[in-house]
């Protein structure tokens, strides 16, 4: 039986990932982090929760999908809002039937999800980290206490923008579907085949709904002429890449689900543009999306995409800023005319 690589002396895991990242080309920091990533999913996907929680977002388009060529860190997960809320949702659908019906929702899921967090997540993780004999601090935070951080002791260093800690953010007002079973693997494996490696088994959003969430939260950042947070770059480039993967075309002409995504947004996370009028979503998804910033947001997006390339998170070919934005214009375009 191969030998699990947590369980080896720190000396032989260093000696693993220098010998990774030689083979590979990829930081050793980040194939380190990557362990980590896949450790979290499995212990959760593990766990009672496995058909409650959905994991989503780029991390799923690099881990599952291999749609992006880029490391992803963060894990995002939807918790069944059909497990959080029950008793609130009387007319057996997945959204309100009105604004202040969406409103009693949203409070209770803000109220109702930290404490499901703590009281559930938090030992399961727990005991995970104790099951594998690690050691990893577990802190709550967020605006709104809906995320875990899990901070690691690491073996390697990079820049300092991918840090040593995996962020696992949770919510709670969708059900997550449509979603599909997928098997992950530690990107390390493929180069290390005498050892054995986390694996996990966790249900996944489609790509489809996972496109649509990002173009939607894009839309409203060039809406608001504002990027509210560093980190924020990597969505420009995951939907450049999922609208250059074999079958995008079914994926972001997919009607249905961009109306869905609007409705859904549009009772839960209602925005403001620098007008200070309404965002209307399901403009956004019927062929007048816009997703090229312009001015200080621009600025604000070029500077963290500079810092993104800069600690080496792109796996494959990178592209330059102004090729990225011009791709993007592209996709606004044709899905625009798609879509009216």
């Amino acid at each position: 039986m191969a030998d699990y690589f947590l369980n080896l002396a720190k000396s032989d895991q260093r000696e693993a990932l220098e010998f990774a990242r030689e083979k590979s080309g990829r930081p050793a920091h980040l194939l380190e982090k990557d362990i980590w990533v896949v450790w979290a999913l499995d212990a959760l996907f593990s766990s009672q929760l496995t058909n409650d929680l959905t994991f989503k977002g780029g991390t799923s388009l690099s881990k599952v999908f291999k749609i992006i060529d880029r490391f992803s860190e963060d894990i995002d997960l939807t918790f069944d809002i059909r497990k959080l809320i029950p008793d609130l949702m009387v007319n057996g659908g997945e959204l309100p039937a009105s604004r202040s019906q969406a409103n009693k929702w949203t409070k209770a899921v803000r109220s109702r999800l930290p404490l499901w967090i703590t009281s559930v997540v938090v030992p399961i993780l727990e005991q995970a980290l104790k099951k594998s004999h690690l050691r990893a601090e577990i802190e709550l935070g967020g605006k709104e206490n809906d995320k875990l951080f899990l901070h690691f002791s690491p073996l390697t260093k990079g820049t300092g923008y991918v840090a040593p800690v995996i962020t696992l953010e949770f919510g709670g007002r969708a059900s997550g579907e449509p979603h599909q079973r997928h098997r992950v693997f530690c990107d390390i494996a493929e180069h290390l085949p005498t050892l054995s490696f986390p694996v996990a088994s966790p249900q996944v959003m489609n790509v489809s709904r996972t496109f649509w969430e990002k173009a939607t939260a894009a839309h409203v950042f060039c809406a608001q002429g504002r990027i509210r947070s560093e980190r924020y770059a990597r969505h420009w480039y995951d939907l450049v890449s999922i609208a250059s993967n074999p079958g995008s075309e079914t994926v972001i002409n997919d009607r249905k689900t961009a109306l869905a995504v609007a409705q859904h947004k549009s009772f839960f996370f209602s925005e403001k543009d620098a007008e200070g009028k309404t965002i209307d979503y399901e403009a956004a998804a019927s062929g007048g999306l816009r997703i090229i910033p312009t001015g200080m947001a621009k600025d604000a997006l070029e500077n963290d995409y500079a810092a993104m390339l800069a600690d080496q998170i792109m796996i494959g070919h990178t592209i330059a800023f102004e090729e990225l934005l011009n791709a993007c214009a592209t996709i606004e375009s044709r899905t625009n005319q798609k879509l009216l």
